[in-house]
């Protein structure tokens, strides 16, 4: 107990750091000096436009992380990742709808609200094809039925797009990205975020039981109906409200787990809050290096995270291997 709340508080110190970092990092670098006086200009670009970017940053590295440590706990499977449920493809789905239709561009919430539609109607989706009494791999397969649809749905809009700009408008859209995010959309996302995270936290007893088995977890007394619809839920809303608000944003609920788990031992209730941390660690490291980088436009942030989970995933793989050898 004593060394997990070091560890808390270790990763607490380094998202507090990378905040002040981020809020100070970018094309116009704002010094500490500059913090000082009330009347310096570059006060607008801190509050209108870094921190929103950086609360946001945390919000959505906290929610993928988390979905991963919860999905990898419930199928004991280390490649889980919050994108295998489908609830982000259906997410994203929603949103293209309206950019496909130019609905976003009168009326920008609606965005948001078709995302968040989107992602509840994959998590009911998801609980019907997976049926009352489905397990594990029933509740698996479903959410990569459901990925694939949404991911042929996104495809279609593209190839069926009125015009190059709404096409253009799509793809800027699924690349990801934590630029030119006001408060407004730090309100909308961060009450689904943070209700979502809740409901996950509290599966840490239900996700320690099923290390022994779908049986065991019922001897113990976890009801394994109401973990699932606690865990669908909590992944959707968590997830839906990101990739709403962001765009997709691959790999942070893969690899914070991985990091976090020769920390905490290999107890999933254990890992959930460490993940969470790390997570909202790892999106405002890499958001701070896309502004960093020196280009003409900024690279987007779900490239970068794929730049780095790719590799990741491909080291994974191997380390698996080698171990099944």
């Amino acid at each position: 107990m004593t060394r997990r709340l070091l560890l808390l508080g270790g990763l607490c110190l380094l998202v507090l750091l990378l905040s002040g970092l981020s809020l100070m990092a970018g094309r116009v670098w704002v010094p500490w000096s500059a913090w000082t006086l009330a009347a310096d200009p570059r006060w607008a670009i801190i509050f209108e436009l870094r921190l929103p970017r950086t609360i946001l940053a945390m919000a959505v590295g906290a929610a993928l992380g988390l979905s991963g440590a919860v999905m990898q706990g419930y199928t004991r499977n280390p490649l889980a990742d919050p994108g295998v449920l489908g609830v982000s493809s259906m997410a994203a789905l929603g949103a293209v709808m309206t950019m496909y239709l130019s609905l976003s561009l009168t009326t920008p919430w609606l965005l948001f609200a078709a995302a968040m539609v989107g992602a509840s109607l994959g998590v009911a989706v998801m609980l019907i094809l997976a049926g009352g009494t489905g397990g594990t791999i029933t509740f698996i397969l479903a959410g990569v039925i459901l990925n694939t649809v949404a991911s042929a749905g996104v495809a279609l809009a593209l190839s069926l797009a009125p015009s190059p700009w709404a096409a253009q408008e799509i793809i800027n859209w699924l690349l990801g990205s934590l630029a030119d995010r006001s408060a407004d959309d730090v309100w909308r996302a961060l009450p689904f975020i943070a209700v979502g995270s809740g409901l996950m936290l509290m599966l840490g007893r239900a996700l320690d039981a099923l290390t022994l088995g779908e049986t065991g977890a019922k001897a113990l007394g976890i009801d394994l109906n109401l973990t699932r619809t606690l865990l669908a839920l909590g992944v959707g809303l968590a997830s839906g409200a990101s990739v709403a608000v962001t765009g997709m944003i691959g790999f942070v609920g893969l690899i914070t787990p991985h990091l976090m788990r020769p920390l905490v031992g290999h107890r999933p209730g254990a890992l959930l809050a460490p993940s969470a941390v790390a997570g909202a660690a790892l999106v405002l490291a890499a958001d701070i290096l896309v502004r960093l980088t020196p280009s003409a436009a900024e690279v987007r942030l779900g490239v970068a995270m794929a730049a780095i989970g790719g590799p990741f995933f491909l080291a994974l793989l191997i380390s698996m291997r080698r171990r099944l050898a």
